[in-house]
């Protein structure tokens, strides 16, 4: 569930509103990302998008996608159900960042655990027989909710999802960590990063 405490202006949308999206639902659950700079954000270095999919046409599982300096620069792909970790890339990741869309990159087998959250720090350990990989978002602005319907940039599918935007983060595969830092972006009139939880996501 997403509460939502109300204001003026929400309650007034509200009351012009039906209380069903007539839209489909084609994923519920979360997509947590990092993208980290070393320049404020005009080049970025690394970039990690996690998955936590409680609900999909391919079921539910988990997904990392990493690109990163740590890497060389090369996509690497994780997840404890591949239909998931395909169904994204063909579905989503297509339209988010085609890199991550490659089906031809193979899906190493990874476990994955979350501890802690806002307003301390968040962290998704990933493990796989050859990797370990842990995220680590902390210091955390004020939350909101993005929504954003199917059509808005161009498009086709919509997002109504919580962001906990963190003012720092850090990626760490194998013992070695990535240079770079998040950067402050604004997401409508709210100040964001480029380092966010995304939770209770569809």
């Amino acid at each position: 569930w997403v509460l939502l405490q109300y204001s003026s202006t929400y309650h007034a949308r509200l009351a012009m509103s039906a209380p069903v999206d007539p839209n489909n639902v084609l994923m519920t659950g979360e997509n947590s990302f990092i993208r980290l700079s070393k320049d404020g954000g005009k080049i970025q270095s690394d970039r990690i998008s996690h998955w936590r999919v409680l609900w999909c046409p391919a079921g539910a599982g988990h997904a990392l996608f990493v690109q990163s300096e740590l890497t060389g620069g090369k996509v690497k792909i994780y997840g404890d159900n591949v239909a998931v970790v395909r169904w994204l890339q063909q579905s989503i990741e297509s339209l988010l960042f085609p890199a991550f869309a490659d089906v031809s990159i193979p899906v190493a087998s990874a476990e994955f655990a979350r501890a802690g959250g806002p307003p301390s720090s968040a962290t998704e350990s990933v493990i796989s027989s050859h990797d370990e990989i842990i995220l680590t978002w902390h210091d955390f602005g004020e939350p909101f909710v993005l929504t954003m319907p199917p059509g808005f940039n161009n498009r086709p599918i919509g997002v109504f999802s919580t962001f906990f935007p963190a003012r720092a983060a850090q990626v760490e595969i194998n013992g070695n960590f990535a240079a770079g830092s998040p950067w402050p972006e604004m997401r409508g009139d709210r100040q964001s990063s480029s380092a966010c939880l995304a939770w209770s996501e569809s």
